[in-house]
């Protein structure tokens, strides 16, 4: 029986607070005002989805449009999708709650070749049939569902079955153009293929109906009213749009990220978002500088990231770093960039990724050797190498992470062997006395080959793959400092079974998902999605074509001692149909053949963006052109974040925690808590050492799901605010039902409120399953109350056990109302000290159990009225 999702939604769930939709930044549009209702999925649990750039720019974009709204959804974590199966409640939007179903459109964010199984499990679990096929027969009416990102956009085919459109390219521009017709669709009430063939005129939408797959695994319209090739849409980055959701849950990227850049034209030849992303846009850095100064102050992070393909190619960077380091220096505020170009790391990146939280370093070398470099045109020499990592390790790391690959064209067992020798040879050279050697993090990825790109011709068998992996376990088992993490063999098949194959894969994802798989890009899912993948496959009489992935035999990039004879059948093969041909990306085929050659010659392309036209196709009126920036003048470094740790007065709040507030948990309340005062810019005072943190503390934790009205939390300030306005400007940056009820000024040299915690007065609702009267409880309390002893087995976080007089620590017990037949509120005050003396509302049911050993006792709903201060100013 289908249930309200707000009763879904409780303690009883891993991380509840992920699907409350009451973030600050969410927008809430009414419902009944808009024409177009959009939701956009992300599916990945939300701690994925909720902090991807790409989701919250144009969540952003769409609700900026007139007359439509749009809300979001993610993967439920298996707690909260087995709830909905059995209660068979569909999927719902976080923000309104509505099921899945009630939308005009529902968009996916593709970006891994694996992803499309939880876009089925979020397609199930929403009610939704799985494929157009099923929707466009059924009686009943279903959203428009289509997918964008990455993958989507480099072969839409195997995934052409389950989507009514896919959105190619960049979706800012093309979302609202989407919005545009399907308003003017439901006015003039066409049908559902009538309205999609009027997305269709839309360039970068494609239809897969309106196209049929021939025998070679080619795509070619079934209609004259479709184009016969798909464009690329092309847009300029907008920063602004980068400003919103600030989760009340620690996210995977827990940060504001601006865009500095969009494309790469370094041209590396394994790298698919290079292809896909051209020309490259520079954002003017005036724009960038804006955007983080107004977000960090809108959002209260304490941290940023600046976002592109390769950071290291934004002329502008190091001035824009500075610039932004000097604005927020008092601030605390730290700055994280993604794996940058080691060969363009110098002191002034250093100044701005350094400070009192200095984050984590990341180059990707790729290749061992410089031949292999040249063979990827990684456009990286030796001597680069080592003055980037060297320029580091001055500058204060003791550790870097550096990303290789194996299995590139070409590659024999000295290239791989080289990723061993290099590693040792940086060691070598960044060794001086009284400092720690340098240690690296090594991640060796298998190359998985990837449309649209020079090596979508190449192939490795998993045999060799494996024999790789050996290889470098061996040379590496005596290197110390160092760390080594090898990519699973068999998901890097599955990833290029996919990402390489036609239509026919539609019926190996729907079998696979069937079959369990599902989340398989995390580790803990990999042994049950290779079974379910692998079975999937067996029984959609493809085994053959995985062989040709797992054997290494799609590869039609010759060997050096091949004849010319078989170099000419190779040719030949090139120029084959693929099923992604019917996709214009803008780089031309012809191109990537000749690109080709060029890696197998060891030959280098330069960068267009910095030095000639590499006549790859994409400059042109569909595409636009480069657009690099001259930087600005680097300003002076004013130096890193020094803590202010002066404490010149102490704050105490009394707050409470009510509503939906109660599903935060108490880590991601002191979160909250610490942006709160960022955005009011209140004056906090710091702890000193290496991660200084602000000077608060929460008098104690909530259990998850408990309200309560009494909580207290200590605040020290560098300077004196009025207690009265303090409290304004606090509650002004608080969600409602986190309400400020005072705040009273407290001598510094008082001890914490942690420090002289004392008791707890708690309401507790309790459930029996049979009626009890009112004098039945008052016999069972007064059973308890004189009892001398209640003897309950505590058992420590290490596992010691210990027996615990819970009599000792109840102080006052009583009836406070009652609510049902069968059900009270029960009122105690009992010990609530830091040190471990405490009397919790389920060690209340416990001595309960004790008096009533017939009955069974159900604890409803916790509140803490109050915390009790061996001393409370507030009184």
């Amino acid at each position: 029986m289908t249930v309200a999702v707000e009763k879904l939604i409780t303690s009883e769930v891993s991380r509840p607070a992920r699907y409350l939709g009451n973030e600050l930044g969410a927008i809430h549009k009414p419902w009944d005002t808009a024409k177009v209702r959009w939701v956009l999925t992300y599916p990945e649990v939300y701690e994925v989805g909720a902090s991807n750039l790409g989701h919250i720019i144009l969540y952003n974009i769409l609700n900026a449009q007139p007359r439509q709204l749009c809300d979001r959804a993610y993967l439920p974590a298996p707690d909260l999708a087995t709830k909905l199966r059995t209660t068979q409640t569909p999927l719902f939007a976080v923000e309104s709650k509505r099921s899945l179903q009630e939308f005009d459109v529902l968009g996916f964010s593709l970006s891994y070749e694996l992803g499309a199984t939880n876009i089925l499990e979020m397609l199930d679990l929403a009610g939704i049939p799985l494929t157009w096929q099923e929707r466009q027969a059924s009686l009943s009416t279903y959203p428009l569902i289509f997918a964008g990102g990455q993958t989507a956009t480099s072969n839409p085919e195997p995934y052409a079955d389950f989507l009514d459109f896919f959105a190619l390219g960049d979706g800012e521009e093309l979302l609202p153009e989407i919005g545009l017709v399907i308003e003017e669709g439901k006015t003039r009430g066409l049908s559902r293929q009538e309205l999609l063939l009027d997305l269709a005129q839309i360039p970068g939408v494609y239809v897969p109906q309106f196209y049929d797959m021939s025998a070679d695994g080619s795509v070619h319209p079934n209609s004259v009213d479709v184009p016969s090739r798909i464009l690329r849409r092309v847009a300029v980055p907008m920063p602004a749009y980068s400003i919103g959701l600030v989760p009340y849950v620690e996210t995977v990227h827990d940060r504001l990220t601006i865009e500095i850049r969009r494309g790469c034209t370094r041209g590396c030849r394994f790298c698919q978002p290079g292809m896909l992303t051209r020309p490259a846009r520079d954002v003017e850095p005036e724009q960038v500088v804006t955007a983080i100064e107004q977000g960090m102050r809108a959002t209260g992070y304490n941290e940023f990231s600046l976002l592109s393909l390769s950071c290291s190619d934004y002329l502008s960077l190091s001035a824009v770093g500075v610039e932004i380091k000097n604005r927020l220096q008092a601030e605390n505020i730290s700055l994280s960039l993604p794996s940058q170009r080691v060969d363009r790391f110098d002191k002034n990146i250093a100044n701005i990724l350094g400070g009192a939280r200095q984050s984590g370093l990341t180059f990707a070398p790729e290749a061992g050797t410089q031949r292999m470099r040249d063979i990827v045109n990684k456009g990286l020499t030796n001597e680069e190498l080592l003055r980037g990592v060297q320029t580091a390790w001055e500058q204060g790391w003791d550790k870097i992470k550096l990303y290789f690959m194996i299995g590139l064209p070409g590659e024999t067992d000295v290239d791989v062997l080289g990723i061993v020798e290099t590693v040792a040879w940086l060691q070598r050279e960044c060794r001086a006395k009284g400092r720690r050697p340098l240690a690296f993090n090594l991640t060796i990825s298998n190359f998985t080959p990837k449309p649209h790109t020079p090596f979508q011709w190449h192939s490795v068998s998993t045999s060799e793959f494996a024999r790789k992996q050996e290889l470098l376990r061996q040379a590496f088992r005596r290197m110390r400092g160092v760390k080594v993490n090898f990519t699973d063999i068999r998901i890097s098949a599955m990833e290029d079974f996919v990402g390489r194959g036609d239509r026919r894969i539609s019926h190996v994802i729907r079998r696979a998902w069937e079959l369990g798989a599902g989340m398989d890009s995390w580790y803990d899912s990999a042994e049950r999605a290779f079974d379910a993948w692998g079975k999937a496959i067996a029984q959609a009489g493809l085994s053959w074509k995985y062989r040709q992935i797992e054997n290494g035999e799609w590869n039609l990039i010759p060997e050096q001692e091949t004849t010319s004879n078989q170099q000419l059948t190779t040719s030949h093969l090139l120029d084959a149909p693929l099923p992604w041909d019917h996709i214009d990306t803008g780089i031309s085929k012809q191109w990537l053949q000749e690109d080709l050659q060029k890696a197998l010659a060891a030959a280098t392309v330069p960068d267009c963006s910095f030095e000639g036209c590499s006549h790859c196709g994409v400059c042109s009126t569909n595409f636009g052109h480069n657009v690099v920036i001259e930087p600005p003048p680097i300003p002076e470094f004013q130096g890193n974040f020094v803590p202010k740790t002066t404490k010149v007065q102490r704050l105490r709040g009394y707050f409470g925690k009510l509503g939906d507030m109660a599903l935060v948990g108490h880590l991601d309340l002191v979160r909250l808590f610490d942006r709160a005062i960022r955005r009011a810019a209140l004056p906090i005072s710091f702890t000193g050492g290496f991660h200084p943190s602000p000077r608060m503390s929460i008098a104690q934790a909530l259990p998850l799901g408990a309200t309560s009205s009494g909580e207290i939390i200590d605040f020290e300030l560098t300077q004196a605010v009025p207690a009265e306005e303090f409290q304004y400007r606090l509650s002004q940056e608080l969600p409602s039902d986190l309400p400020i009820y005072s705040v009273v000024a407290v001598d510094l040299k008082a001890p914490a409120a942690t420090q002289v915690l004392n008791k707890a007065e708690y309401l507790i609702s309790i459930a029996v399953a049979e009626e009890t009267a009112i004098a039945q409880w008052q016999e069972w309390l007064t059973a308890i109350a004189n009892s001398e002893t209640m003897w309950f087995e505590h058992i420590s976080k290490s596992g010691k056990r210990q027996q615990v007089n819970l009599r000792d620590r109840l102080f006052e017990l009583s009836v406070s109302k009652i609510q049902e037949a069968n059900a009270v509120t029960l009122r105690y005050v009992g010990s609530c000290r830091n040190d471990g003396t405490q009397l919790r509302p389920e060690q209340v049911i416990f001595m309960l159990e004790q008096v009533a050993p017939q009955r069974e006792f159900q604890l409803l709903h916790i509140h803490r009225n109050q915390l009790v201060l061996e001393y409370d100013l507030s009184k």
